[in-house]
């Protein structure tokens, strides 16, 4: 379900009914006369709603982690905030942009729409930026030839499933994350779809090297064998690009877990 698409029904509705209130309706009724309950309930619904789909899509919108992807970084059930101006400022709904901000850079948790079916709003991080080669082999990453320093942190215990994971520490461009490799899961990618660019990827037993296109961006889940993602079905493309993730406001399970994350 498109929600900025309902919002700005809503929005148009309201708002029209605001407006027919203010400039039509209001100079013909009589001193003291009330407005229809349909006009009147419409129209003070219009500020309110206005003020919403402002915040939500020009400054930060709320999203919440359904799956395991970007364990440790977000786990299910995370609500977390997204910045929506610092890629750019984008108009609703078509997602297009209008005024140039920053760019994403390596590190960076993003929520973009699924290339395969932009109705869904994925999130991972800012692997490789255009013109990048992005290998990861052997479940070590390096971009541009250059590996990516991992260094040990521990076991990651799934609470769910009372198992441990090996938990690591990763820089990626200006970030230190964590990230989780299952030391028994096979090094190649296991599930991969079509994609446009498709020849830009070479696949081994050992892993996946790709040079991102122009425009685009590949991505990964902190999980990196729990997650389906540009190693699979390919590159974002900046238009769909919804905003940087940096806040988890809730999670009904761990209220500890609120706060800013990298």
């Amino acid at each position: 379900m498109n929600f900025a698409l309902i919002l700005f029904g809503l929005l148009v509705v309201s708002g029209a009914l605001w407006a027919l209130d203010r400039f039509v309706a209001s100079k013909r009724r009589s001193v003291g006369a009330k407005s229809p309950w349909w006009v009147e309930y419409g129209a003070s619904f219009f500020p309110v709603i206005l003020v919403v789909f402002c915040l939500r899509s020009f400054v930060v919108e709320p999203f919440k982690i359904p799956s395991g992807s970007m364990i440790p970084t977000l786990l299910v059930g995370d609500f977390i905030l997204v910045n929506k101006w610092t890629y750019g400022i984008r108009l609703p709904v078509i997602n297009k942009k209008v005024i140039e901000v920053n760019q994403p850079k390596r590190g960076d948790v993003m929520v973009f729409r699924f290339p395969a079916d932009p109705s869904l709003d994925y999130i991972k991080r800012v692997v490789g930026l255009p013109g990048d080669k992005v290998e990861y082999i052997d479940k070590k990453l390096s971009v541009n030839g250059v590996a990516m320093t991992q260094r040990e942190e521990g076991d990651y215990l799934h609470a769910d499933r009372l198992y441990y994971s090996p938990r690591r520490a990763e820089k990626l461009g200006e970030v230190e994350h964590s990230i989780i490799v299952e030391n028994d899961a096979p090094a190649f990618v296991s599930q991969i779809t079509q994609y446009a660019y498709r020849d830009n990827c070479t696949y081994t037993s050992r892993g996946v090297s790709c040079t991102v296109p122009d425009g685009h961006y590949f991505m990964m889940g902190d999980n990196r064998d729990g997650s389906f993602d540009s190693r699979g079905w390919g590159f974002v493309p900046e238009q769909n690009i919804v905003g940087k993730a940096f806040f988890i406001w809730f999670n009904f399970s761990d209220l500890k877990r609120i706060g800013s994350f990298h």
